[in-house]
């Protein structure tokens, strides 16, 4: 094999893929403090709406259990 076909060694591919993704940060559009916000907003609207959600359907299905219960 010649010296040019050789694969690059393990601390050559480790400082490659640094190099790699150090290009790649770069590229990435940050969002500003307005979405970010708007953003965490959103998702804890979400989580509340779905806390709602399963703690309605809980207390339905223990209810639901509890009656089934009771009558055997």
């Amino acid at each position: 094999m010649a010296e040019s076909e050789k694969k690059p060694g393990f601390f050559a591919r480790i400082g490659r893929s640094f190099r790699d993704m150090r290009g790649e940060l770069k590229k990435v559009v940050w969002p500003n403090k307005k979405q970010i916000v708007n953003n965490t907003l959103i998702v804890i609207a979400f989580v509340a709406v779905c806390a709602v959600f399963v703690g309605g359907l809980d207390a339905i299905l223990s209810l639901i259990v509890r009656l089934v219960l009771r009558t055997y």
